[in-house]
């Protein structure tokens, strides 16, 4: 165990210390703990520094030669790698290099005394170290995107050297004049009635398009029901967790740094509200069967393949009960990609994949309208949860990275 310990030590060392260095307040920057190259390399020169050390027969004087070129190559490599990464943290700020230039040199000597005795793994045990590294990696990523375990500096090197896409973070004035533009994930708890029943409806794979007259013309099915409409930005780009951040009511961490969150269907059930959560697909999608129930939710329900017209059938009977106030969630599934007309993700025509995106997208804020028309007296708060993905890139490239519209209605 001890060997591992002393290069991902090492390896984070490299890796913090430039962080630290250049740190300032309010900053955001996301970086992992340890370097993937780094501990590469770290664990390599350690497998070859080995190999000078054994005693090899003159006869095997040129192999151990080879293994001298290669050592060097990897200490070349390691300082090379560092001196990559800090200039990627330096772009980002966009500060010239000076006095920080010395800190790959300090941070990569002092790796490799850390490591120099230690004892080496086989190759083939590197190999496997390495991979289930990066297996690990990806899990916890996917677990908790906002800390990953392991930088790639080379992979980050490559991604700002390339050429740069379309820009599509900043929303346009156009928008900003005429619509709420803001980055508050609280949409749902600034507009529900504690009055009056609520429909919560998350839009699968509605973003903001950069067209604000495809905008405008997704709006029009709302007309007479709209009382806000507009815009806002998502963290990531993943539907549960828009669905968790949309019915969200509070969060907090104590002195313990222990977390807790206030959901709003557990609140309103506590109020006498019948609370409802309502999705065509399976439980298992998402992984909702985990945390759906943990939201506070009385009545769970999963089509396990309906369509959203199923759905919308249900909402309205569940609305239709005027005896009781209703808290009721809904994430639909008409627009999620990838679609089966598509099957090939990424390469499909563009045309046609927005010509069944935009038809089935108006077809479920047509429902919804319908809904609203229905039931004037309950108050529907409208979210897209993240912007089309899965689709091909030049389809993508047609809506703004993590914004995604809100409308609400009655």
């Amino acid at each position: 165990m001890m060997r591992l310990l002393y290069p991902l030590i090492a390896s984070a060392l490299i890796t913090i210390v430039p962080f630290l260095v250049t740190f300032e307040k309010g900053q955001d920057i996301v970086r992992g703990l340890f370097g993937f190259e780094y501990f590469a390399l770290l664990l390599l020169i350690v497998f070859v520094k080995d190999k000078l050390n054994t005693k090899v027969m003159p006869v095997y004087a040129g192999m151990t030669i080879l293994y001298f070129l290669f050592f060097v190559v990897l200490l070349i490599a390691l300082f090379s790698v560092a001196w990559i990464d800090l200039l990627n943290l330096l772009a980002i700020k966009n500060w010239n290099v000076g006095w920080y230039g010395v800190l790959p040199f300090v941070t990569c000597g002092l790796a490799v005394v850390m490591v120099w005795r230690q004892r080496p793994f086989s190759f083939n045990a590197i190999c496997f170290i390495l991979f289930v590294l990066l297996i690990f990696h990806l899990a916890a990523y996917n677990y908790y995107a906002a800390q990953p375990l392991v930088q790639f500096p080379m992979v980050d090197y490559c991604g700002r050297m390339a050429p740069k896409q379309v820009e599509r973070k900043d929303i346009a004035e156009e928008f900003k004049t005429k619509y709420v533009v803001t980055d508050s994930v609280t949409i749902t708890r600034d507009y529900v009635d504690p009055t009056r029943s609520n429909l919560v409806i998350l839009v699968e794979s509605w973003g903001v398009p950069l067209d604000i007259n495809r905008f405008e013309s997704q709006l029009k099915a709302f007309e007479g029901f709209v009382s806000v409409a507009g815009m806002h930005y998502r963290m990531y780009s993943r539907t549960r967790t828009a669905e968790r951040e949309d019915l969200m009511l509070s969060y907090s961490v104590d002195s313990l740094r222990r977390r807790d969150t206030v959901f709003l269907p557990k609140v309103y059930g506590t109020m006498g509200f019948e609370t409802h959560y309502l999705f065509g697909g399976d439980s298992l999608e998402q992984w909702r069967c985990k945390y759906i129930r943990k939201l506070g939710f009385e009545n769970v329900f999963y089509g396990n393949g309906l369509d959203d017209d199923d759905i919308v059938s249900k909402i309205d009977s569940v609305l239709g009960d005027t005896t009781r106030l209703h808290f009721v969630a809904w994430t639909t599934r008409k627009t999620k990609f990838p679609m089966a007309e598509f099957p090939d993700i990424y390469n499909s025509d563009v045309n046609s994949v927005d010509s069944v995106y935009s038809e089935k997208l108006q077809q479920t804020l047509n429902q919804i309208a319908g809904i609203a028309r229905k039931h004037s007296n309950v108050r529907i708060i409208v979210l897209g949860d993240h912007n089309p993905i899965l689709s091909p890139i030049e389809f993508q490239e047609k809506f703004y990275k993590r914004w995604v519209p809100f409308v609400v209605l009655n």
